[in-house]
């Protein structure tokens, strides 16, 4: 970011929201996971035993059968998953302001009741939305036209062409590799095919 300041002093540093997103999924699942140990030492029914993906979906994609066993748990506990899995539903609010002033209100007002909840893991996340609260208010700014979703794709398609192309050494080949990975280029035919 310093050498961004430097070098590019027009460019506005943003951070988009696949990256929040990401991360406070990882926050409610760090809780999940230490939760499911608690209940486990502790003799406690397996409430949250296969809730993972449940917990980490958006509410609209949700199937039927997992929308019920979501209710379920959210009626019957007072679980720390269940209010960190609910925090990060209120989170997704803050992507329907335009203006970004109304966003850092509304930022202000999640961090605030977040570090009242004693969920140290989420306390951690919230403190870090407050410290880079400028960075995230940029993407408001920005007109939310900006997304890393596409270089995200992009780099994950280079890993799993680098992956595939394990063994191969030299410099020369892993690029065409890329390129045929990145720019699905035809491959060229093989003298032997075999049968599968």
């Amino acid at each position: 970011m310093n050498v961004i300041k430097r070098r590019a002093t027009n460019a506005i540093n943003i951070l988009d929201r696949f990256h929040i997103v990401n991360n406070l999924g990882k926050v409610v699942d760090k809780i999940r996971c230490q939760e499911v140990s608690w209940l486990r030492m502790n003799g406690h029914p397996a409430y949250l035993k296969k809730m993972r993906w449940i917990l980490l979906k958006k509410p609209r994609n949700l199937k039927a059968s997992e929308r019920d066993k979501r209710d379920k748990l959210i009626m019957r506990s007072n679980l720390r998953s269940v209010r960190a899995y609910l925090f990060r539903l209120d989170f997704e609010h803050v992507w329907c302001y335009k203006i970004a002033a109304h966003a850092g209100a509304f930022l202000d007002q999640w961090c605030r009741r977040v570090m009242r909840s004693r969920i140290d893991p989420l306390k951690k996340y919230a403190k870090s939305i407050r410290k880079h609260r400028a960075l995230l208010l940029n993407y408001f700014d920005a007109a939310k036209m900006f997304s890393s979703g596409i270089i995200e794709g992009l780099n994950n398609k280079a890993r799993v062409g680098l992956r595939r192309a394990y063994g191969i050494r030299g410099k020369k080949v892993l690029e065409l590799v890329l390129y045929h990975q990145l720019g699905a280029l035809p491959e060229p035919p093989v003298t032997h095919r075999f049968a599968g």
